[in-house]
């Protein structure tokens, strides 16, 4: 045992009185992302009655239109005058005024922009996948470190020590596995309408450079 080896018992105390020391740390830390949780599903709510729902008929009724466009002109102007986000409104025009660049720079530049979106959407993510991913795990580091001294107690005979120690360890996991679930919950919701946006984008920005390549008048 340890205790029993020359510096056992400094090392043991000393890992005790680093354990104990994260305790008011961990208890922050988990009320925060528990609050930032509840954060988190105000917006995702928020999000769900301002977002613009676009059913797939209709992404396919703008491929239609684009590929019988008259001219760039019309295809901005189905752009436009479509039922789409706002920010996707603004990749689409980008890459359809792209005409003065080579058919590889304007692949390029529309998977850049494509990229770009991705990318903001997956940093938006991220603050859930973190709160999924810490909740638990400090929910469990806030409930093995009151079982130290609880113990303790316990060989001392002293229970109401030992009833404090379990409430606070039961009241972590509970906190940490409740902001988890939550996160996990928030993060699904998303994913899903995420991962429907970036498709609809990706298709439609394929239809503007086919329809791009399809006329001579625009091929570099």
């Amino acid at each position: 045992m340890a205790l029993n080896v020359t510096g056992g018992a400094f090392l043991t105390e000393t890992l005790d009185i680093i354990s104990q020391s994260l305790t008011i740390p961990v208890l922050i830390i988990l009320l925060i992302i528990f609050v930032l949780a509840v954060i988190y599903l105000g917006s995702v709510i928020a999000e769900y009655g301002s977002r613009k729902k676009v059913p797939v008929e209709q992404i396919e009724q703008i491929i239609y239109d684009i590929n019988n466009a008259s001219s760039i002109e019309n295809v901005n102007d189905i752009i436009v005058n479509s039922g789409l986000p706002k920010s996707d409104k603004q990749i689409l025009s980008k890459i359809a005024n792209s005409t003065t660049l080579t058919k590889k720079s304007r692949e390029a530049i529309a998977r850049k922009l494509v990229d770009y979106e991705e990318e903001k959407i997956d940093n938006k993510l991220e603050k859930t996948d973190i709160i999924t991913r810490i909740g638990p795990t400090l929910g469990l580091m806030g409930t093995l470190i009151p079982l130290g001294p609880g113990l303790a107690a316990l060989g001392s005979g002293d229970i109401n020590t030992l009833a404090s120690s379990l409430t606070v360890a039961f009241d972590t996991t509970v906190v940490g596995i409740g902001a988890g679930a939550l996160a996990y919950c928030e993060g699904k919701v998303r994913r899903k309408w995420y991962d429907k946006h970036l498709s609809d984008l990706d298709s439609l920005s394929d239809a503007i450079l086919d329809y791009l390549e399809q006329h001579s008048d625009y091929n570099g």
